[in-house]
């Protein structure tokens, strides 16, 4: 079974709707460790609500947190801290999409942050989206996870924009699971074509 951890290089880059779309595709169970803030439409309700298929299971949060901030900031306001030991991973024989929050260094507490979530067995996805400076930080975080050895792809969010993508393949090698284009809405009928046009490529993750 595939244990898929999906990333981005920002905030608002798409991260929800991509792990719908590979939850849909490969009927996975998924989990959202930590959620900061929109507890009442969070991101596991979020991706519950685009899938249509009746296999995929959702767990809850290690770290559910009011205010929608960095975590180390936002639990230090729930006062308490972080603890990488008291986020475990749920028991699973199905394949296990797991959402990041924010980018790749975003901190949990002091000392780690959401890099520090991601199991050496984890494939990872790193969702990018075009905007000024956004080559930068996909370089930035591809390569931070090639260099800990992990097997990192791609899916980009947005607007074709065809310069960034190709320099961005070229310089990391990795591999480009699709696009997600901008789309004037999702619902499970669009994560659903799009779990269609991914699933070959997820597969072979």
């Amino acid at each position: 079974m595939k244990k898929i951890f999906i990333t981005g290089i920002s905030t608002e880059v798409g991260k929800t709707i991509a792990s719908a779309i590979v939850t849909e595709a490969l009927e996975a169970d998924y989990w959202k460790p930590i959620q900061a803030g929109e507890l009442d439409n969070c991101d596991t309700q979020k991706v519950e609500q685009l899938i249509s298929n009746k296999k995929s299971e959702f767990y809850s949060n290690s770290y559910a947190l009011k205010t929608p901030m960095s975590p180390h900031a936002a639990a230090e306001i729930d006062g308490i801290t972080i603890d990488l030991k008291e986020i475990i991973e749920p028991k699973t024989k199905n394949n296990l999409v797991i959402e990041g929050a924010g980018g790749l260094l975003v901190p949990l507490n002091n000392s780690e942050t959401i890099l520090d979530l991601i199991k050496p067995d984890y494939k990872v996805i790193v969702v990018s989206r075009h905007y000024l400076g956004s080559i930068n930080h996909t370089l930035l975080t591809v390569k931070t996870l090639q260099e800990k050895g992990f097997d990192v792809s791609l899916i980009f969010s947005g607007s074709e924009h065809k310069t960034t993508e190709e320099i961005i393949q070229k310089m990391t090698n990795a591999f480009v699971i699709g696009r997600i284009d901008e789309e004037p809405y999702f619902d499970t009928n669009v994560v659903k074509e799009y779990a269609d046009l991914f699933r070959e490529n997820l597969e072979k993750l």
